[in-house]
């Protein structure tokens, strides 16, 4: 069975420094597409054996909107020669648990729904991470109902709004799957001195010429950061077991079915726990 995975990236290079080893180690270095919002040559020389497409980085209007049509539109044709196609943004690593699945591969094969959900959460660092897997060093996390994303799918797909757009006459009955032991791992918070770099560069999209622009989470991105690890710190520490056996029960049922946009999506819950990965995640990120 054939696997790919596709990103999308504008500067972010110690993000997809850690996308591209931990994906090039689970799937192959030759199955991993990016697509450089923007000629950039540092990405070759940081990902090695991956396939790399380079979009004109213009007019920015309508940016989020733009940019998921053209990744819709390279996940059409991976769809044609990949059995799954893995879609994330550049700060997010699909991982799973090694007591569940020998691989992601195995993780992602064992699967029969046409999309696949995981179960999301924040890595929150407070040093800067060596060049080793990244959940090796960083262990703090949190588990998030937003980003407990739809990451992988069978076939060709709209992906909208962290889940997938349907037909309308489907919208009630799509499946909504989220495997046990399969994770989105949000490394947005992981480095600090790569957050504050990415987040410079957010305020600058988000507050430039033009319609349709991201919004207050780009626009004061200094200040979301500043709020979110307030929220991370206050919240209570609890063992790895019960605090990822609530997020799964919470997270995986009940999706969001959204009348306005035709999606499916995990419900955007907010979690109040905090937890440490166990060691048997180290080698992964």
């Amino acid at each position: 069975m054939s696997i790919c995975a596709l990103t999308m990236v504008y500067r972010d290079h110690w993000a997809l420094s850690r996308w591209y080893a931990h994906h090039a180690r689970q799937l192959g270095a030759a199955n991993l597409y990016i697509v450089a919002h923007g000629a950039d040559p540092d990405i070759a020389r940081l990902c090695p054996g991956a396939s790399i497409i380079t979009v004109p980085r213009g007019d920015l209007s309508g940016f989020d909107r733009a940019r998921a049509e053209m990744l819709d539109g390279f996940h059409i044709a991976l769809a044609k020669v990949h059995d799954w196609v893995i879609r994330t943004d550049a700060d997010e690593l699909i991982c799973f648990d090694p007591d569940l699945y020998g691989s992601l591969s195995e993780a992602i094969e064992a699967q029969e729904a046409p999309v696949l959900t995981a179960l999301g959460f924040d890595v929150v660092g407070q040093a800067v991470p060596g060049s080793g897997p990244v959940l090796g060093q960083v262990r703090d996390i949190a588990f998030s109902g937003h980003y407990s994303k739809a990451i992988a799918a069978r076939r060709a797909i709209p992906f909208r709004l962290h889940g997938v757009m349907v037909a309308p006459k489907r919208l009630e009955t799509f499946p909504f799957h989220m495997p046990r032991g399969l994770y989105l791992a949000h490394l947005k918070f992981a480095n600090p001195e790569a957050l504050t770099d990415a987040n410079a560069v957010r305020e600058t999209v988000a507050r430039g010429a033009g319609k349709g622009l991201p919004g207050g989470g780009w626009r004061e991105a200094s200040e979301d950061t500043r709020q979110f690890l307030a929220t991370f710190a206050a919240k209570t520490p609890v063992p790895w077991t019960e605090s990822e056996a609530h997020a799964y029960e919470t997270v995986s049922v009940k999706p969001a079915r959204l009348d306005r946009h035709n999606v499916v999506k995990a419900r955007a819950l907010k979690l109040r726990h905090r937890t440490v990965l166990p060691d048997r995640f180290a080698q992964q990120g």
